[in-house]
């Protein structure tokens, strides 16, 4: 770890050359990853990254320049190259006044590093096996394990030093099913801002069944019918709707470039006034949660839309500054070597009054994506696409045959203001979310929900309207 007294030295190194803001971030940060294809292990990687960024704000020119290098002449050079673009000579001695004490709110029971090497990979090969005998008709199995430990130092020239201690773990099974020439795949994947305690959560033996189920029982699905119709989506990952088509839409970044939809609606109607939205790093122990960002901010809970009406964006330190405000806590970052933008931690629709019994036994014809996976979306004006890897129809109630192929097509905006039932039974899932050559672990959530209408894009046409 690095002294507080050089950290203080290293920022005003580079403030010397009149920049307005400057920022240390110090990474210490240990990862395992252990593989399995086919039943055997085929790899287990162990990484180390250790490194500091160093940032400098003059008006609205940003200067970052980072080093693997931590010894102090290092350091003080990186310093002056990340400075190099402010212009007016200063001298602007630091005090960095450390924080209060951080009150843990995710708690760790086991750390990755009291763990043996063969107990992670005894819970490899225990979620193979039980992928595998799930079905004969299962003919590959891929599993991923993932720890990390990730300690950070922030600091910078308004007197803020915070240390933080970040540990994730997750496990996930990609099933192959094969049946008469038809294959389908069926991913799960659960993961935690915590150790190994995951695994009383989720034992490596249901994640394994879980993927394969889902393989297994889009083998015999039928095509997805194509048209307009009445579609709910199922609580958990079902959220990555959100977060593509309208998360990213309400980070600061992209309302301040004019590229949002949303830009310029505070305090205006944009969904359905059963739609209530939040981003928040403060749930326990959740997949995208974080005592502090990568800029040092306390984590939060962020209103984003409250009944249906639009409160606010999510902000770094950077864009908050702009426009006078505080930021929301949103600041992050790949590692070391990245910049901070504002980002998503975990952002879901928040619960509703509706058993999701009940949203079923209510839609008398319609589409049920219970799973979705990868999507397409066009930040400017929302419109997304985004494949359904487990669907069944709908009819007189009940959820009836399940059907392959299926796609939702529509627009973001419009389609927070079709939801007219939200369920009790909020659920998060974890993600890896890209951004501008950045991944960051995000969580992503909702209850139950059912959509007025949505279109479905697949391979057997419906009678009737056509409309989306």
């Amino acid at each position: 770890m690095l002294d507080q007294s050089i950290i203080e030295k290293v920022i005003a190194k580079a403030l010397e050359t009149g920049g307005d803001f400057a920022e240390v971030f110090f990474e210490n940060k240990v990862r395992q990853a252990i593989t399995c294809e086919d039943g055997k292990i085929e790899r287990i990687i162990s990484g180390y990254d250790l490194g500091v960024g160093i940032r400098v704000i003059q008006k609205e020119t940003i200067s970052y320049a980072y080093t693997d290098d931590i010894s102090e002449a290092s350091l003080y050079e990186t310093a002056k190259v990340a400075g190099s673009a402010a212009k007016q000579q200063i001298t602007k001695p630091i005090a960095l006044t450390k924080g209060k004490q951080i009150s843990p709110i995710h708690m760790i029971k086991i750390r990755p590093e009291d763990v043996e090497k063969t107990d992670k990979v005894k819970w490899v090969l225990e979620a193979n096996q039980a992928a595998r005998d799930y079905s004969n008709f299962v003919s590959q199995v891929m599993v991923g394990y993932n720890d990390s430990v990730q300690n950070v130092i922030i600091a910078n020239s308004n007197g803020l030093y915070v240390e933080d201690e970040r540990i994730l773990t997750r496990l996930n099974v990609q099933a192959v099913a094969l049946k008469n020439g038809v294959m389908q795949t069926g991913f799960y994947g659960p993961g935690r801002l915590m150790g190994s305690e995951l695994f009383d959560i989720d034992t490596p033996e249901s994640i394994g069944k879980e993927a394969s189920r889902i393989a297994v029982t889009m083998l015999d699905a039928k095509p997805a019918p194509s048209g307009a119709l009445p579609v709910v989506i199922d609580n958990g990952f079902g959220g990555v709707l959100f977060h593509e088509a309208c998360g990213h839409p309400l980070e600061a970044d992209a309302i301040q470039k004019g590229t949002s939809v949303y830009k310029g609606l505070i305090g205006k109607k944009v969904a359905s006034s059963l739609v209530t939205a939040i981003d928040s790093s403060i749930i326990p122990n959740a997949w995208g949660s974080l005592h502090v960002d990568d800029e040092g901010q306390a984590g939060q809970a962020t209103v984003l839309i409250k009944d249906g009406i639009l409160q606010d964006y999510m902000y770094d330190y950077k864009r908050a500054v702009v426009e006078g405000r505080s930021s929301t806590g949103n600041g992050r970052r790949m590692s070391y070597q990245h910049i901070p933008l504002p980002r998503m931690t975990n952002t879901y629709i928040d619960n509703g009054q509706s058993n999701p019994e009940d949203i079923i036994s209510s839609t008398s014809e319609g589409f049920y994506a219970k799973r979705l996976s990868g999507g397409q979306v066009n930040p400017a004006t929302g419109d997304f696409t985004f494949v359904v890897s487990e669907g069944y129809m709908i009819r007189n109630g009940k959820i009836e045959e399940p059907v392959r192929g299926a796609t939702l097509i529509g627009n973001g905006p419009e389609i927070l203001k079709r939801i007219d039932m939200v369920g009790n039974n909020l659920e998060l899932a974890p993600g890896m979310c890209g951004k501008s050559g950045q991944t960051v672990p995000a969580g992503v959530g909702q209850p139950t929900l059912r959509l007025s209408e949505c279109t479905v894009g697949g391979t057997e046409m419906r009678g009737g309207s056509q409309n989306g």
